[in-house]
Parts: C-alpha cells; structure tokens; sequence
C-alpha cells in the first residue's frame, strides 16, 4: 500500500483527503491511500515520516509551508525562490527517508490567472504574507505583473490595511486574498479594505475555496468585479502534487 497524506495543523476539513480519495476510485487506482495528519508542531515531521513507512508523499498546507524547510534533504528550484512547499515526495533506502519539496501552488495559480488577465491588469494587491503569498508573488513575477504586499500590520515592503486609498486601488486592478479570512467555519470574515472602491474594472481572486463565494468574493460581485475562488488552483496543484509523487525522473 503507497500512502500519501496531508501535514498542517489544524486540518479540520480537508479538499486534498476527498479529492485523492475520489480519484482513487474513478480513476481505478489500486493500492493508495490519503490520510490527514495534522501534527501540531513541525518538528513531528521525522517522527510521522518513520512510523508511517508505506508513506511516500505528503501535501503541507498552513502553518508549515516554510516551517518544512528545515526538514528537507532537497527542494526543487522554484520551491527554493519561492520560499514555500506544499508537495513533499518520500524516497527510501532501507530504513532512511528523504525528502524533496516542491511548490504545485505554482501550476495552480498560474492555470487559474492567466485566461483571466487582459491587457488592463498591470499591477495587483496581495493580501497576506504567507507561503501561499510567496507562491503567489513568485507567479506575478513570472507574468510581469507588478504587485504590492499587504499584512495586517506595517513592516518592510508591505503596506498595512489602513494604508490602502482610492490611489491604491485604482492602480491594482487585481487584487489576490492569500489569508484565510472568510474561510469555514469563519466565514463572515473577509480583508479589511474599502470595499466602496471597488467597481468593474477589478478582479478578485480568493486562494479560499470553502465556502465557494467568501464574504470577500461576494461584497466584489456587490461592486461588478469579476470574481474568482481557489477551487480551479486546489485541483491544478493536485494533479500537480500526483505527478511529482509517480514521476520517478523527479
């Protein structure tokens, strides 16, 4: 049995276990398995990784996307850029493991902004500062499109919320929630910018994929923006995330 699973901390309800799950049995695939573990410090890495000797690969979600680091024996090149990986793949000789991080948040957020950007999107708005932010960040820069970090409070290269005027916002015309505001079981959160601002000219992508339309998404329809959830970035770095764990060239 090849077992594959996710790591962060808390996990509660997880895209990645019904996903691989189902595609276990549409697709026929024999002698798999996906399992949650949330293990609440990073440093139990070692310890899940020999215990769980079947397990050959594992997705990283919050709050260890750079915290894993540490723990790799190699990392792929753009994981390493970025800052962040979400795809570990566990090889084994005899009783060593190692382990080599990758970031598929790439493939997914690439294969969810690029049909949508037109020529009126030069500069975007990302909210938060994360692993998820970096992945981020790292696309913009690959499709030349200039971009402003916010965090929730002030510090080098980064705008806090109440920095952000009608200037800002006009100029960013593409604005990305990286946090995980307006995520179950909170759903009636969302970032703190002046949503009034907002008209049609604006795009509004969430990395949040549960609920569907967020508090975020739906006060930007309220304004004409066009609006876009995670849901399309989660199942392209997934079958990212697969590819890595079967190719045997990687």
């Amino acid at each position: 049995m090849r077992k594959f699973g996710l790591i962060g901390y808390p996990l509660g309800h997880s895209f990645s276990k019904k996903y691989f799950t189902e595609k276990f049995v549409v697709e026929l695939i024999e002698g798999c398995s996906y399992e949650n573990y949330p293990i609440p410090d990073i440093s139990q890495l070692p310890v899940l990784t020999a215990a769980e000797r079947d397990l050959r690969g594992l997705n990283v979600t919050i709050p260890y996307k750079s915290a894993v680091i540490p723990y790799l024996h190699r990392i792929e090149k753009d994981a390493a850029e970025v800052g962040a990986v979400n795809v570990i793949k566990i090889s084994r000789t005899g009783n060593i493991a190692e382990l080599h991080g990758y970031n598929s948040d790439i493939t997914g957020i690439m294969a969810t902004l690029l049909p949508l950007l037109g020529t009126g999107i030069q500069n975007a708005l990302v909210l938060g500062t994360g692993g998820a932010s970096k992945a981020v960040c790292y696309v913009l820069d690959r499709i030349s499109v200039g971009y402003t970090l916010v965090s929730r409070t002030r510090k080098p290269g980064c705008l806090s919320y109440p920095d952000i005027n009608k200037e800002i916002i006009d100029n960013s015309r593409l604005i990305i929630n990286t946090t995980p505001l307006g995520m179950y079981p909170g759903t009636e959160t969302s970032p703190e910018i002046d949503y009034s601002l907002l008209d049609e000219r604006h795009l509004l992508f969430d990395l949040v994929y549960n609920p569907e339309m967020t508090l975020f998404l739906k006060k930007g329809q309220e304004r004409g923006c066009r609006t876009v959830n995670g849901m399309k970035m989660l199942i392209a770095q997934a079958e990212r995330s697969w590819e890595i764990w079967n190719d045997d060239s990687l």
